[in-house]
């Protein structure tokens, strides 16, 4: 067919262009730099921060300090009111509502230059899979993205709503036909009933990519499987590409492989409000390619250091493979020096590919451990393997020594079929910490802490838990590691164990 060819092309095209700024990461984050700077200076953040005396890299990080959104957080507010020439020139054309910490829901501009950044993302991750497998007939079936509502609402005369629902009101015309679900299914609010009937609308289609974060797509499929009896596989016998991001992959793996009752291809993404980062550019690998060239600057600030305060931020050029690093950026959505609290590290170089290792506030170190959640994600796919278990969901948390019990990591774990073997689970578990971390590995050599402890949460008991949080859906996700016992007393308290 003459649009396979089209496609095929467009593909190769595609892959042309993108290695060939990923070939020259320094001169293209370069280009990118003196172009914010250049668009910045204009503004209230860019004079506050004397823009027009910056030249070089080492000028702006004597100029521009390192925060988060609450650092920001008076520019962001002038912004929400209606202000221009903020932080980027103009008003931005959305506010991409996300989760917030000390402050509530954060408000991130997405402006017009930064939006085709949003959009290309995924679009780019497709073509390149085609010039990867060299497979199209994927484009012959329907698409589905599990997403937030695309209701959006004004503010000081800009449209605000989730980043997945700003994203619905772009999707290209000749793609409107095949994705699914309608815009009636779509503004749901009830998550429960939306997954329900978004299952009616698709359940008789002819799906081939199927896209959403894994807890949601979790659902998405164990609603199906009940309610036809069947594996995904057999309702759907021409879904062969998986699209996710979000959270990791890797311990939902052998749980969606039960469920889709096949091996399938899979894509994974990392997009977020504040820009869209990374997408998987090959099959031969899980990792992904960092978008260079997208009116995103980065900067690097090694983890260990980052704790400790030593805020000694590196470019593109200075970076080490295997070393975690939390992710600094400057965009043209006039984010400047923001911290993203996304933890990452560099598996490969020309390309340089990255996989997310987790969020700068989500490490367990109750002990003193410095756990991070690519560990633990590491280990308990390693658990998974070694029992032939499926897990649906987890989360850990420090269990302080009393008069009758140890100190120790309890890992609360909702198992997707009966398991009894928990001993030889919480030893693979154990093993695995040990070998990938130093501290972790002392405190148990030291008996400070003793082994991991397993406490089985009930079928559907994250969901419950969700529900009672008042987090179902959304962009909503279960942490997987904590400090303290918030979420461990809550399972306990609502009998879910």
């Amino acid at each position: 067919m003459l649009k396979h060819t089209i496609l095929k092309l467009a593909a190769q095209i595609t892959k042309y262009r993108l290695y060939k700024w990923a070939s020259k990461p320094t001169i293209t984050q370069n280009k990118q730099f003196l172009n914010l700077i250049k668009k910045g200076s204009q503004t209230a953040f860019g004079k506050d921060h004397n823009f027009m005396s910056i030249s070089s890299y080492h000028d702006f990080k004597s100029k521009v300090p390192v925060r988060d959104y609450e650092g920001l957080k008076t520019y962001f507010d002038r912004v929400k009111s209606g202000e221009r020439n903020v932080l980027w020139p103009g008003k931005p054309v959305y506010l991409a509502i996300t989760s917030g910490t000390t402050s509530g829901a954060k408000y991130i501009p997405i402006t017009r230059e930064s939006l085709p950044n949003h959009l290309r993302g995924a679009k780019n991750a497709l073509l390149m899979y085609i010039s990867s497998t060299g497979k199209t007939k994927f484009t012959n079936g329907k698409f589905i993205f599990i997403q937030g509502s695309p209701i959006l609402e004004k503010l000081s005369g800009i449209f605000k709503g989730r980043l997945s629902g700003i994203s619905a009101h772009h999707v290209p015309f000749f793609m409107q036909h095949k994705m699914l679900p309608s815009w009636q299914t779509n503004i749901i609010d009830d998550w429960e009933r939306k997954v329900e009937k978004i299952v009616d609308e698709t359940i008789n289609e002819n799906m081939t990519v199927i896209s959403g974060i894994p807890s949601w797509l979790q659902m998405y499929f164990e609603k199906i499987s009940k309610k036809t009896g069947k594996k995904i596989s057999s309702v759907f016998p021409n879904f062969n590409l998986l699209i996710h991001g979000g959270v990791s992959f890797k311990p939902y793996k052998e749980k969606f492989k039960f469920l889709i009752g096949k091996s399938i291809d899979t894509i994974e993404l990392f997009p977020a409000s504040e820009g869209f980062f990374a997408f998987q550019d090959t099959q031969k690998t899980n990792e992904m390619l960092l978008i260079l060239n997208a009116g995103i600057f980065y900067e690097f600030i090694k983890d260990e250091d980052f704790r400790k305060n030593n805020i000694n931020r590196i470019s593109i050029d200075s970076v080490e493979l295997n070393t975690n690093y939390v992710l600094i950026i400057s965009s043209n959505a006039g984010l400047w020096g923001y911290n993203t609290g996304d933890t990452i590290q560099f598996k490969s170089f020309y390309p340089h590919r990255i996989i997310v290792t987790g969020r700068i506030k989500q490490y367990l170190s109750a002990f003193g451990e410095h756990v991070i959640v690519k560990e633990v994600e590491q280990a308990i796919e390693k658990a998974i393997k070694q029992t032939a278990s499926v897990v649906n969901e987890f989360t850990v948390a420090p269990r302080f020594k009393t008069d009758k019990k140890n100190a120790c990591h309890e890992w609360f774990i909702e198992f997707g079929t009966e398991f009894r073997n928990n001993k030889r689970f919480a030893e693979v578990l154990n093993s695995e910490l040990k070998a990938q971390n130093k501290y972790y590995k002392d405190l148990i050599d030291g008996n400070i802490i003793s082994k991991p402890v397993i406490t089985q949460v009930c079928p559907g008991g994250f969901k419950k838990y969700m529900q009672h949080i008042g987090k179902l859906g959304g962009q909503n996700k279960i942490p997987k590691i904590a400090n303290d016992r918030e979420i461990a007393s809550l399972l306990e308290n609502l009998k879910l164990i």
